[in-house]
């Protein structure tokens, strides 16, 4: 096996350790693991050859996520944001330590940590890469949840305009290739608008 190949079956093995789980065929399945999952499959529709960190870094995204929970922080707006740095981070670093373990040099192992924390977002091909996948798991997977969930139609038009501006324009067409229901469409229009 490859050290890629080993990397990724070492990130799902954590991925499992996921405590919130869902049934999929009857088989409890981690939540991160589902995920991580949908990310890859995102991946590979947005590149027909993605690089060995793209791969990783989708992989990667939310590793062990659960052991950094949102209480630790104030819940508040302030604590919300400082939550989502220390995920990065955490994420980021995970991925470098099973990179490290499966014979990954330091300096792909540093990068990782950039691309998982999405630095460079715009510059950095596997970092778009990388949020483009994550943009379109929301829009594919949650965002129906989410528009039920929200108390206000602004709240999620503000969103949809937020997650656009991350978008590559190739993430742009995928996303609107997808089902959506009436009231999802016409909200997403009225952000486009």
């Amino acid at each position: 096996m490859t050290k890629l190949i080993k990397t990724l079956a070492a990130i799902d093995t954590l991925h499992h350790g996921d405590p919130n789980q869902q049934l999929i065929n009857g088989v409890a399945t981690a939540d991160e693991f589902i995920y991580a999952q949908q990310m890859t499959t995102w991946l590979n529709k947005l590149t027909p050859s993605p690089s060995e960190l793209a791969q990783i870094a989708v992989r990667s995204q939310h590793l062990c996520r659960w052991e950094l929970p949102r209480s630790q922080f104030e819940m508040n707006r302030a604590g919300y944001l400082k939550w989502r740095v220390a995920q990065g981070k955490y994420h980021g670093e995970k991925a470098s330590q099973v990179m490290r373990a499966h014979g990954y040099e330091p300096q792909s192992c540093d990068e990782i940590i950039d691309i998982v924390r999405k630095k460079n977002i715009k510059s950095n091909n596997d970092t778009q890469l990388m949020e483009d996948a994550a943009c379109l798991v929301f829009l594919e997977f949650q965002f129906k949840d989410f528009v039920e969930g929200i108390a206000s139609d602004e709240k999620v038009i503000r969103i949809v305009q937020k997650t656009w501006v991350k978008m590559s324009e190739q993430a742009h067409q995928f996303a609107l290739q997808l089902s959506y229901s009436d009231q999802e469409l016409t909200l997403i229009k009225q952000a486009l608008a």
